[in-house]
């Protein structure tokens, strides 16, 4: 199956609408800060916010935001397009990598579960760090599991994988080392040559980091964002064990009714398919026993699902019973869709519900995939709960997007009264917001003392200027 056909519609489903919300959450415009300043001071070893040294992530995502600065993209796209084309990269190598070592069919569906998925798709439209190192990572992991298959002017592949290894601990420091580690036992004649090239393509930063920062950068990098990450509760991230089970269920949404395949135990008489198990089962066992916890610590174990869930279909019996449920999950979308906004600016348990009829039209992809998987056209099948998820996924970005960047980004905010700014100072306002506003405003801005007349307050999009007094 040529891999040529994928690149248009990925990259419309990918870069449609990219810029359509303002960045999002604390990390986001914070991340996209930082690779702005290194575009703009040319130092591309020290990370810096607002300024100051910052170390709590390696510098991947900031030069691959700078290069979008340095090719003169807008702000969101200046941050975000690098990632989803990472992303796109990823998923083609990702279909011919599945493709030579299973079948054409499990390569689409493998392919069609990832790139729909909303876990993946949502982490590749933002300017977050989760999302370079997953694609490295799997990249890696790939590599040193399947393709073994020598390069006539390069030799043997070990060395790509262990660069591959190297740009993800760039990507997000020593975890993917520590997930990576459990291969070199089956590497076999690649280890050498992994182990190389990650050291290669990792040490220099670190190195130079060190030379110019010190201990700061030591202590920053490694002791509160590894080690006192994952051994105590201070980042105030702790979540119950059993957290990213849920998470990874609704990161694979519309497909995640194939979950119900992995109960079959013929599934692991395949040793390509046990092996891809046991390791996901790994990081999952790694992530879940660590103190912190974020629903985008799971991404790269996704790839390795994907794969398993679309094996796991393509042996299992009555396939368009488990076509057709995924299909059906697509109906709640417009739900969903109206419940976001809500969810992000309040949380979950105080979003307002409201359901929506609208998705009644994902009954007739769910229809198509019964009556094509039913007649053995299965590609077929596949594709067109891949095409109604698409379709799917655009609706939610033209519905969703506007009401995220009114209510819950800062951007509309900043552009609407940035003239009235002058002389404000941020109240108590959550992360997110006040990240924010720095970045759009391209400096850090003061927070208020107790003699300060006008003040920024609110949340996400409703900020307010309240006046409080007089100025001293």
């Amino acid at each position: 199956m040529p891999r040529s056909w994928l690149i248009v519609p990925l990259l419309l489903l990918y870069l449609l609408h990219l810029g359509g919300v303002g960045f999002l959450g604390p990390d986001e415009p914070r991340y996209a800060s930082i690779g702005r300043q290194m575009a703009q001071s040319h130092d591309f070893v020290t990370p810096r916010l607002d300024g100051e040294p910052w170390f709590e992530k390696p510098p991947l995502l900031y030069w691959m935001v700078a290069a979008g600065h340095a090719l003169r993209l807008s702000d969101e796209w200046a941050a975000r397009l690098p990632v989803a084309l990472a992303s796109v990269a990823f998923l083609l190598f990702f279909c011919g990598a599945v493709e030579r070592q299973f079948s054409s069919r499990v390569a689409l569906l493998a392919t069609s579960i990832l790139a729909t998925s909303v876990g993946w798709l949502a982490y590749s439209s933002t300017a977050l760090t989760d999302l370079p190192m997953s694609a490295a990572l799997g990249a890696a992991v790939f590599i040193t599991l399947f393709d073994t298959r020598p390069m006539a002017h390069l030799g043997n592949r070990g060395w790509i994988a262990g660069a591959l290894l190297g740009l993800a601990i760039l990507g997000k420091g020593l975890v993917p080392l520590v997930l990576f580690a459990p291969l070199l036992l089956i590497a076999r004649g690649k280890r050498v040559g992994i182990i190389a090239g990650a050291i290669l393509v990792a040490t220099p930063w670190h190195d130079l980091c060190y030379m110019r920062n010190g201990s700061l950068f030591w202590n920053d990098y490694f002791w509160k964002q590894h080690v006192s990450r994952f051994f105590t509760p201070e980042l105030q991230h702790v979540q119950p064990f059993w957290y990213y089970v849920p998470v990874l269920l609704a990161g694979f949404f519309p497909w995640t009714p194939l979950a119900g395949l992995l109960a079959r135990r013929r599934l692991y008489e395949d040793t390509r398919v046990l092996i891809l198990a046991g390791w996901s089962a790994y990081g999952l066992l790694f992530f879940s026993v660590a103190r912190n916890k974020l629903p985008g610590y799971v991404l790269p174990l996704m790839p390795a699902l994907a794969v398993v869930l679309a094996v796991a279909w393509d042996k299992a019996p009555l396939k368009e019973w488990w076509l057709t449920a995924c299909a059906l999950c697509l109906v709640a979308l417009p739900t969903a869709a109206s419940v976001l906004p809500d969810a992000l600016n309040s949380g979950l348990s105080r979003a307002h519900f409201a359901v929506s009829y609208g998705g009644l039209v994902f009954l007739l992809a769910a229809g198509a995939a019964w009556w094509l998987a039913g007649r053995e056209q299965r590609e077929l099948a596949v594709l067109t709960v891949a095409l109604a998820a698409a379709l799917g996924i655009t609706y939610f970005k033209y519905a969703v997007y506007p009401v995220l960047d009114r209510d819950v980004s800062v951007r509309a905010f900043w552009n609407a009264n940035k003239d009235k700014l002058n002389g404000v100072c941020m109240g108590d306002l959550a992360r997110a917001s006040e990240y924010g506003l720095n970045y759009y405003a391209g400096r850090k801005l003061q927070p208020c003392s107790d003699a300060t007349a006008a003040r920024l307050t609110g949340k996400g999009g409703r900020l307010q200027i309240t006046q409080t007094g007089t100025s001293r």
